[in-house]
């Protein structure tokens, strides 16, 4: 029986696999792949990139398509989109070589369902497109805006935020309504998606980790070939964790080095920012990578994963590969949210500076505590949470918008 053909429309190129929402998609796209579907992945892609991940492609699609990436606007372009109606990362998105593109590749009889991946991709939708459709959200993106807002100290960059809030209320909301079907990462946050948007066929998948790849090993013994390691990974270039790294390093930092001087703090992740660097070079044992090809040896030889975020959305990946890896985490509730997982059994929550600072200290001090936190955290995430879970989920809410699709009436015959 010849299978139904999907279309994912990802916004960005997805390799390398360098931030949080590529993880995810291409976790979700391996899982799908050489299932229900036969899958087309289209995106924007430079010169060379295509020919350079044909691996990588090949194991999350069947068919790759591709428009021209567009080269970053000047600085000042995009401040200018700041008073555009649209929010500012939707109006990244809607490039004229996407929208020509995407109208031409999706006009025909071709495709049984399109996936657009995270809301603001919706822009480059189609408004003739007669397909069943569904919106693959990564977080309730208003909800970061508005947190940047209460965040924000400057009055100046709290009006800015409030601006984009509100801007993105009124997009996400009426994008959303146009799909068939929203998927979402946690229940959390499809239910704010029914409150705050009126959605009915809004569905979560949990989120999910490659256990193969993110394998398990004990907590490293401190010794002084490997003294007392904190970790943090994420890419540096998103301001959720940078406010998240320079509140860490301002504020629960220097308490961790009172108690333990030698401790150390490494920031693993793309792109970090010259002012965060520079804080970081003022205070002893801190370090930045900037990007790795491989996170693992860094987390494996780490005694304390931290996510110390105030802002953010969605879920976040980063901690389940941390517990896959058996490296024992402190988090902030917003590091951890949407995820079903145990304080004090699977990781420990500590919300303040004190809170942060206590508990890496406590951790580091106490071996047999990293341990039962490592062991239980894999075992947590091998029960519940490998990619495989969540790719069966995502195509079951495929299949079911197809069918629903054809049974309106709507579909071709």
């Amino acid at each position: 029986m010849k299978k139904p053909k999907l279309a994912f429309i990802s916004p960005v190129f997805l390799f390398p696999t360098d931030a949080g929402g590529k993880i995810r998609t291409t976790n979700i796209l391996r899982g799908l792949k050489g299932g229900a579907f036969d899958i087309t992945l289209l995106s924007p892609a430079l010169a060379g990139q295509e020919k350079r991940w044909e691996a990588s492609i090949k194991t999350v699609s069947d068919t790759f398509q591709a428009w021209p990436s567009q080269k970053l606007r000047p600085r000042l372009q995009r401040a200018l989109d700041l008073f555009r109606e649209i929010p500012v990362n939707v109006a990244a998105d809607n490039t004229p070589s996407a929208n020509q593109f995407l109208a031409q590749s999706l006009s025909d009889r071709t495709f049984d369902l399109v996936v657009f991946d995270f809301v603001h991709a919706a822009i480059l939708k189609p408004k003739s497109l007669k397909k069943a459709t569904v919106c693959f959200t990564h977080n309730v993106e208003a909800e970061i805006f508005g947190r940047h807002a209460q965040q924000a100290t400057n009055p100046i960059m709290r009006r800015i935020w409030s601006s984009q809030h509100e801007k993105m209320l009124r997009f996400e909301g009426e994008a959303l309504r146009t799909f068939n079907s929203v998927i979402a990462v946690s229940e959390r946050d499809a239910q704010m998606m029914r409150d705050n948007y009126r959605l009915s066929d809004v569905f979560d998948i949990p989120t999910g980790v490659d256990l193969d790849f993110f394998h398990w090993q004990p907590s490293p013994l401190i010794s002084p070939e490997t003294p007392p390691t904190v970790i943090f990974t994420g890419s540096m270039n998103w301001d959720a964790n940078i406010d998240g790294v320079k509140h860490f390093l301002d504020d629960v930092w220097p308490l961790v080095l009172q108690e333990i001087p030698e401790a150390r703090f490494i920031v693993v992740g793309k792109n970090p920012p010259d002012f965060l660097v520079d804080r970081g070079s003022r205070l002893a044992g801190v370090s930045f990578t900037g990007f790795v090809d491989d996170v693992r040896p860094y987390v494996q030889n780490a005694h304390v994963f931290v996510i110390p975020l105030r802002i953010g959305g969605g879920t976040r990946i980063k901690a389940f590969e941390a517990m896959a890896m058996g490296c024992p985490m402190v988090s902030t509730a917003i590091g951890i949210e949407g995820l079903d997982i145990v304080p004090d059994e699977h990781f420990l929550l500590r919300d303040s500076a004190d809170e942060q600072a206590e508990g890496i200290v406590m951790l580091l001090r106490n071996e047999l505590m990293r341990e039962s936190l490592s062991r239980n955290a894999r075992n947590c995430v091998e029960a519940h949470f490998g990619h495989q879970v969540a790719a069966q989920a995502f195509e079951k809410i495929c299949l079911n918008t197809v069918e629903k699709y054809r049974a309106s009436g709507h579909a071709r015959h």
